[in-house]
């Protein structure tokens, strides 16, 4: 294990804290009309705050400064430059009709939802039902941000995205689907009638939004993507990955073609073994999935993968999965309906939130969810990262053809990446990009699901650099692992991966080039 370095806080370092509380302050908009106000005119007067708190930012110096700390202060400052981006280039409150989508049905698998949202989101999946007392009052106030919040977006939305536009109008749509899947929910329950008042407001507010959504589409005919320059300088200035727009689409065309060959080379090795059967009754998914948690959780143990905490099995077991009909199965479900664990190794998602929970990370600057999914390289790129990692530290010796999914999962995750960075270049609309996304996932998984196509496609558009943070953060985490055990090497010391797991989640869901920083001393450039 790495010795642990002398840590002291610095002086400066309250100072940091105290700035880093006025700027998240500053980056929550002031209400107009009880609505979060994304006009231009309050853009333009926050613009003097802004700069302030960027100069507060640059007089804090950090050189003597521990690494940790320091580590904080490039936080800070991805974030800043999260914002000057999209107020400069991005501006999805002018661009994007989701911005605007405020009903949320689930809770995100990473520390934020994925993709731009407004201030004033509506969590419906944090609520009780039947409901009650204060939670009703809360539910009224979250439903009547909707209809000013609405009135404002047709002054707002004056951009010229078609892509963008045309895919947000679903988004609309599902919040409608959504306001009456909570009339439903409250169907039977004693509500006081605010309640139902706020809730006919929503619902009106968001249908009239999507007719006038609907009306202005076909006036809608510029490009999406932010261009091949813009990109680069967002993912190395706001989610700090090392990497420009071509070395993206040469490391992702390079995963496409490792991933196609492994699995070829995969169903050579597995030529006299019986092909796979799936799961097709829900009794049959039920013994499926219980086997696979435990076989899972004993892998990790009993391999020594990664320390095992009680609130492990318990996140893992909420995300079990449901019985899906064969012909209604996406990719996902596919997969999951074989053998779940390729999935379950994906949802080691639940174990960082669970920890996020119930072990908040000592900085204050770290402990909720960074702005503008700066998280996204790190989160992503380890649930990705450990699909192929726990497959070759042996979790399949008991079911070969596993192998072969976690192939083709990560097939589809470089082609959709891919397509992504191509829509970005304005090189191919996101429709086009949809289309390498299909043709070059294997086996066809991809070819009827024309909903989670559109779904990721249209939130890789939405928010730069998410198409390709599942391969550019594994690729960095690979490094990473690199570096660390080069490290242990010269010293001497045994790679332990429980100790590289452990060290890599308590550094706190940011940027893997800073946890890089953290964990070998080797400062990014």
């Amino acid at each position: 294990m790495h010795a642990k370095p002398d840590i002291r806080q610095p002086p400066q370092y309250q100072a940091l804290v105290d700035l880093f509380k006025d700027w998240r302050e500053f980056e929550d908009p002031p209400r107009l009309n009880g609505a979060p106000d994304y006009t231009a005119d309050r853009f333009e007067k926050a613009q003097q705050n802004f700069k302030t708190l960027e100069e507060r930012l640059n007089r804090i110096k950090i050189d003597d400064w521990a690494v940790p700390y320091q580590v904080d202060w490039h936080i800070v400052r991805a974030e800043m430059n999260g914002y000057d981006f999209n107020y400069r280039i991005l501006k999805p409150w002018i661009r994007d009709p989701a911005y605007y989508q405020t009903v949320w049905m689930y809770q995100s698998d990473v520390p934020a939802h994925e993709g731009p949202t407004n201030h004033a989101t509506l969590e419906l999946w944090t609520y009780q039902f039947p409901i009650s007392g204060d939670e009703e009052k809360r539910l009224v106030s979250d439903l009547n941000v909707i209809p000013p919040l609405l009135i404002q977006a047709r002054r707002n939305l004056t951009g010229n995205a078609r892509d963008l536009w045309i895919a947000g109008i679903e988004n609309i749509r599902q919040q409608t689907q959504d306001l009456d899947k909570l009339s439903g929910m409250l169907q039977g329950s004693k509500t006081q009638p605010e309640l139902g008042a706020a809730l006919e407001n929503a619902q009106k507010a968001t249908e009239g939004f999507t007719a006038w959504l609907e009306e202005q589409a076909h006036s809608k005919t510029g490009p999406s993507g932010i261009g091949k320059e813009n990109y680069t300088w967002y993912q190395q200035n706001v989610h700090l990955v090392p990497l420009t727009w071509e070395e993206e689409v040469q490391l992702l065309q390079r995963e496409l073609d490792r991933a196609w060959t492994s699995l070829k080379l995969e169903e050579q090795r597995n030529w006299d073994l019986p092909p796979m059967v799936a799961a097709n009754t829900p009794e049959e998914f039920a013994q499926l999935t219980e086997r696979g948690v435990q076989r899972f959780m004993n892998f990790l143990s009993e391999k020594e993968i990664m320390p095992i905490k009680p609130n492990m099995e318990p996140a893992l077991r909420e995300h079990m999965g449901e019985f899906v009909p064969e012909d209604e199965r996406n990719f996902f479900s596919i997969g999951m309906h074989y053998d779940p664990l390729p999935l379950y190794s994906h949802f080691y998602h639940w174990f960082d939130l669970a920890q996020m929970r119930d072990e908040p990370h000592e900085s204050p600057i770290r402990r909720g969810p960074l702005l503008y999914n700066i998280f996204d390289n790190k989160n992503e790129g380890i649930a990705t990262g450990v699909e192929e990692m726990f497959m070759h530290a042996g979790l399949y010796e008991d079911s070969p053809r596993s192998r072969e999914i976690v192939w083709i999962m990560l097939a589809q995750r470089a082609a959709r990446g891919l397509g992504s960075l191509y829509a970005h270049a304005n090189e191919m609309t996101m429709a086009e990009a949809g289309q390498v996304h299909v043709k070059w996932t294997p086996r066809g998984w991809m070819k009827r699901e024309p909903h989670l196509l559109q779904f990721e496609q249209h939130l890789y558009l939405r928010q730069p650099g998410y198409g390709t943070c599942y391969i550019t953060g594994k690729y960095l985490i690979e490094q990473l692992v690199t570096e660390w055990a080069k490290q242990l090497e010269e010293q001497g010391k045994p790679f332990l991966m429980k100790d590289f797991f452990q060290a890599f989640n308590n550094a706190g869901n940011i940027p893997v080039e800073l946890v890089r920083w953290q964990m070998t001393g080797n400062k990014p450039e």
